[in-house]
């Protein structure tokens, strides 16, 4: 079979015609998320909507889009919440999926497989850009231009080097997964081009008119990438809850950790944060402590279903890339904001 890059292979491998994110049962059949985990992260996202509305100012309508809505049981969650709300006229909560609407899915809620064009309020896009698909590069010991080259790949997972990597890329991993010394003295060290994430983040948010944008996902920091932590990258695979050999062959979900800090700087005119999922959980009210009054088994399930979503070693280990335009961002986020210009 012929040979081509990882990320034509990953976009075809996970939303061809016959790809991973077209398939039944889809992700939920593979692997945890924070929102199939428990209800309890719904209610924490509720409370970010309510804080987000007020430094809105209330408007009307008030949008929630769920980007990479999977089955929509996120977006099912807050539309629940919501009907219980002073937002209960005023909110609209859009899923944004390439799969088919799940059958039996709230009609109040909106099946799109585009994000709107223009959008006010919150925009949540958990674990979206960990599938962005991105291309993979490699030190070849050779000098450049030839000490990057493109990492090409066919269905069966076979790998090849290809030819350098374009001045763009190159650019790229120089700013933000510097391999430069480490290439004259070492071939075979891997870096996924985090561009493609950057350019994806950058046009979603493009199109938020007011309000916060959050992308959720495992993330890698810059000076963690220089200090060669990922000498072969962190490109895998997951199937049937295992993770697994990555093969583009759309039998299972392909993904690679997210550099939010060069996507945070794709859009330099937001205010900025970077928080730990177990800190921002904690700010939106998850507590492993049950409220008052609460019954033995209620209280043993809040303490299992916070404590796996607070666990840094676990789903509290991914980042939150926190970025508001006109608006300001939640106090508690502020803290470690990035002021606009």
């Amino acid at each position: 079979m012929s040979f081509v890059t990882w990320r034509t292979a990953m976009q075809q491998a996970l939303y061809g015609p016959s790809g991973f994110y077209r398939q039944a049962p889809g992700p939920a059949g593979h692997f945890r998320t924070s929102v199939s985990a428990s209800s309890t992260f719904a209610q924490a996202i509720w409370e970010l909507v309510l804080q987000t509305d007020r430094l809105l100012g209330h408007p009307h309508p008030f949008q929630v889009i769920d980007m990479a809505a999977g089955q929509g049981q996120l977006a099912a969650g807050l539309l629940t919440l919501a009907r219980q709300s002073p937002l209960a006229g005023r909110i609209q909560v859009q899923a944004v999926e390439i799969a088919p609407r799940p059958v039996g899915l709230d009609p109040e809620i909106t099946w799109l497989p585009q994000p709107p064009t223009a959008m006010t309020g919150l925009i949540i896009a958990n674990e979206w850009l960990d599938n962005v698909a991105c291309d993979v590069v490699q030190t070849t010991g050779l000098p450049e231009p030839e000490h990057l080259a493109v990492v090409e790949v066919n269905p069966q997972g076979q790998e090849r080097l290809g030819g350098p990597a374009s001045p763009e890329d190159a650019a790229w991993v120089a700013r933000w997964w510097p391999l430069e010394s480490a290439a004259r003295a070492q071939a075979g060290l891997r870096a996924e081009v985090g561009r493609s994430r950057d350019q994806q983040w950058s046009w979603l948010v493009g199109h938020l008119q007011r309000g916060i944008a959050v992308a959720i996902d495992y993330a890698t920091t810059t000076e963690a990438r220089a200090s060669g932590l990922y000498p072969t990258g962190t490109l895998t695979a997951y199937r049937a809850g295992r993770q697994v050999r990555p093969v583009p062959d759309g039998s299972c979900d392909l993904t690679a950790a997210v550099a939010l800090d060069a996507c945070a700087a794709a859009i330099p005119q937001a205010c900025t944060a970077l928080v730990a999922q177990h800190e921002a959980l904690g700010h939106l009210g998850v507590s492993t402590q049950a409220a008052a009054g609460a019954d033995l088994l209620q209280r043993l399930l809040t303490r299992s279903q916070s404590s796996e979503l607070l666990d840094p070693d676990g789903l509290g280990g991914f980042t939150w890339l926190m970025q508001a335009v006109r608006c300001d961002l939640p106090r508690w986020a502020a803290v470690t904001a990035t002021p606009q210009p």
